[in-house]
């Protein structure tokens, strides 16, 4: 006879602070809202170790590169926490990853996220997963796979945070980036719809800890609460960069998350290239001259953390830039020429702001 003890009941489980019934409802109550985001190439649903991907429509590519990407959200989770609103940080989540991943020009296949919390609410989980599988819809990418972990002890009770990686696919011939890049390229600044995912642990010690501000409060400047206002979701760019790479002279995109504008579009751009930026094509938002002036934060710290009004960019040809604009409003971006590329041997990969934006 084995010594072996036998596998724990769900009363003992509960008692040391896990709940399988709970994560049980939780898969229920999720079920909908994955199945809304499938592709015909998914395979199964939930419930399998592993997510399957029928790979055989990457036949069609003559040399198919897989691309990845990982991301979280940051300390955003909180102001979801703070406001007990938990169906648009999913949003952030895949607006993180998938952005990330198109910039080479891959379209997202297909995307798993990870949920870690200190005690499954299943309605609580069901709502971000919500709001992950409504933002795959958006993206085009399936939701195909998952984990939630409960952690009592490591994790307050209402305490969460989420995570997620997603592949994808583009044609070797046509991946995007520095090498692709040429003197005299345009910079096409995208709008974002806020401050996105990034620089959170400034804006929350600017206007939560200094000014003592609530997420409740109503701020003339936003024309809702300051709550309503951190909690934007993340535009969403995939689709629409798509686009932009299969109809225009589309030679490089930059996803500007944290770092900023400057430092993460020299992440694109080849040494012998420099580009400036004139800060006078755009007025960010409200939300980023608040946190400036509320906070008395220097521009140039300011330029460093959050996007300042322009979530994504691209270097395209100068004799695209009108189409690129077009086709980008048609997808419900507002975008501009924000610079250009140039030979420059003495200050080559570097991006440079210069000017004001109207209004600072």
């Amino acid at each position: 006879m084995s010594d072996a003890p036998s596998a724990p009941s769900e009363g003992a489980y509960a008692a040391a602070g896990v709940s399988i019934e709970a994560a049980d409802r939780a898969i229920d109550l999720m079920k909908g809202w994955v199945e809304k985001a499938r592709r015909p190439e998914m395979i199964g649903g939930l419930g399998g170790f592993a997510g399957l991907f029928d790979a055989s429509a990457l036949t069609r590519y003559e040399r198919p590169l897989l691309a990845t990407s990982t991301d979280g959200v940051g300390t955003k989770v909180a102001i979801a926490q703070l406001m007990d609103v938990h169906d648009t940080i999913g949003f952030d989540l895949v607006g993180m990853v998938v952005d990330d991943l198109v910039v080479c020009g891959a379209e997202p296949l297909f995307m798993t996220d990870y949920i870690a919390c200190g005690r499954v609410v299943p309605e609580r989980i069901a709502a971000i997963v919500k709001g992950i599988a409504e933002a795959c819809v958006v993206a085009g990418c399936a939701l195909i796979g998952g984990e939630t972990a409960e952690h009592p002890g490591l994790l307050d009770p209402d305490d969460y945070d989420v995570a997620g990686a997603t592949t994808g696919v583009v044609e070797a011939s046509k991946l995007l980036g520095p090498g692709r890049v040429r003197p005299g390229d345009v910079v096409i600044a995208m709008e974002a719809s806020g401050l996105h995912s990034n620089g959170y642990s400034l804006v929350r010690h600017v206007l939560l800890e200094q000014a003592g501000w609530t997420v409740e409060r109503q701020v003339d400047d936003f024309g809702r609460t300051l709550g309503e206002e951190l909690l934007e979701p993340t535009r969403i760019y995939a689709k629409a960069c798509l686009d932009l790479a299969d109809r225009t002279e589309t030679h490089a995109m930059s996803h500007v998350t944290g770092g900023g504008l400057a430092a993460n579009l020299e992440r694109v751009l080849p040494e012998e290239l420099s580009v400036r930026i004139d800060r006078s094509t755009w007025t960010p938002q409200p939300v980023f001259d608040v946190v400036r002036r509320v906070g008395g934060v220097a521009q140039a710290d300011l330029e460093a953390t959050l996007n300042c009004g322009v979530g994504m960019v691209s270097l395209t040809a100068p004799e695209s830039v009108d189409t690129a604009i077009s086709v980008l409003a048609g997808h419900g971006i507002r975008a501009w020429v924000a610079g250009e590329a140039r030979a420059d041997a003495d200050n080559g990969g570097r991006v440079v702001l210069e000017g004001q934006h109207p209004g600072w």
